[in-house]
């Protein structure tokens, strides 16, 4: 059963208190991208026979394979599918930086370039985990910042073929090349290359442990996104909400994984104890109520707030994934969010929404970290460069200045370089 707790009553260390993953995976992750660096495609081999139990004649999916699977796929989800990725690039799209040039003095011109990756990297998980949704919500915003080349990695089923659903996503989403190669090696492919593999230059997309653990581990070769922990949702409510309501939106977090969060923070005892009750009734009924039964119980809570503004400075402070305020006039609060990856504003807005449709982003920071970290965005797929020009008068100008803060440095040959030109031509 979920706890609740009186704010005040106990200690912060118990209201802040955040599941971790126990498990060290780093030597054996060191150990695979050791291996496929080495060894490339044999390597890949070994762990697709050793972890996948399938052995393959080839890693890349075919574009056969590719229509094949779509054609298996319920024509309602491609439909529901393909108005996702209509969402989802109408709110990605407003997100493209231009690059600039400034000419504020004269003769100097100064400005960014904004310029794409060229190749990014995607792991989608596969199994019981396989999330078409998290191929177009990765995959689109690298299209529209125009990569030139996606690469996605997702493990086989033993039948040696690709979920069929997360095929016809990547084919809606404009993924270029695919690849049948999952966990620590696939990540480990795609930073270093392997003979059928490209090596990329930044890798996205969720994963397990062993996943999260290689991606930290090959950053500096490639960029990654983030490393994400255990998901979790924040549901900020008063005592006018539905109780059966707020129930199967922390149930809706709770059932990814036993190490998920789900968090109410009210200002009311009464719906405190009903959402609790709610919770009982509605886990039984879950397909995945044993991940959520102990979601809930080891890493769930209510906590009870003297008053609205309290929950806020709560919720700020645990800085959820994300965050539900249902109460009737949802804006009257959000400038006072300072700490969440993803707001849903009001009581008709599921943190499903975000998962599936609406259109924002649904990777997103975990683990505190939305305190400095954003969700996945069109900018996370680009990179900037910048430039500088100045015409000999325009250096003549400034150059002992620049000298003089060289020489304050203690760096006489930066001093030198500014006025050497100068010198040059006053000779």
């Amino acid at each position: 059963m979920i706890r609740i707790y009186k704010y005040g009553e106990v200690s912060n260390d118990e209201i802040f208190a955040r599941a971790e993953a126990k498990v060290d995976v780093a030597g054996i992750v060191s150990d695979i991208i050791a291996n496929v660096r080495q060894n490339g495609d044999a390597a890949l081999r070994e762990y697709s026979e050793k972890f996948d139990k399938v052995s393959l004649d080839s890693f890349e999916v075919s574009a056969d394979e590719i229509d094949e699977a779509f054609e298996t796929v319920d024509p309602e989800l491609i439909r529901v599918m393909r108005a996702a990725k209509e969402n989802i690039y109408a709110f990605h799209s407003r997100q493209v930086r231009n690059s600039f040039v400034m000419q504020e003095n004269d003769g100097v011109v100064m400005g960014q370039r904004v310029t794409p990756i060229e190749r990014v990297g995607l792991y989608v998980p596969g199994g019981t985990a396989a999330y078409p949704s998290s191929v177009l919500m990765n995959a689109i915003p690298a299209k529209i910042a125009g990569c030139e080349m996606i690469v996605m990695v997702t493990p086989p089923a033993k039948d040696g073929k690709v979920n069929p659903n997360i095929l016809a996503a990547a084919k809606i989403a404009g993924v270029d090349r695919i690849f049948k190669v999952g966990g620590a090696q696939a990540v480990a492919a795609l930073a270093y290359g392997t003979e059928s593999i490209p090596f990329v230059d930044k890798i996205v997309g969720p994963g397990n442990a062993g996943v999260a653990e290689a991606k930290k581990q090959v950053f500096g070769k490639v960029a990654i996104d983030m490393i994400a922990g255990p998901s979790e949702i924040l549901v900020l409510a008063d005592k006018t909400c539905d109780a059966d309501v707020v129930a199967a939106d922390l149930l809706s977090q709770a059932e990814h994984d036993k190490l998920a969060s789900a968090v109410l923070v009210t200002d009311s005892e009464e719906l405190a104890a009903a959402v609790s009750d709610a919770l009982e009734r509605q886990i039984p009924m879950l397909l995945r109520s044993e991940i959520a039964r102990a979601s809930i119980d080891n890493n769930g809570k209510i906590i009870v707030a003297p008053d609205l503004m309290c929950a806020i400075d709560i919720a700020n402070e645990i800085a959820p994934e994300h965050l539900e305020i249902c109460t009737d006039n949802p804006f009257d609060y959000l400038s006072k969010i300072r700490h969440a990856g993803s707001v849903f504003m009001g009581k008709n807005c599921p943190e499903a929404l975000g998962d599936y449709f609406a259109g924002p982003n649904h990777t997103l920071p975990t683990s505190g970290t939305a305190r400095f970290s954003s969700p996945l965005s069109v900018g996370d797929f680009g990179k900037k460069s910048q430039f500088t020009y100045y015409t000999a008068d325009a250096l003549s100008k400034i150059a002992d200045d620049v000298a003089l803060f060289a020489t304050a440095e203690g760096l006489t040959a930066h001093a030198a370089s500014a006025v050497a030109r100068t010198k040059k031509e006053s000779c």
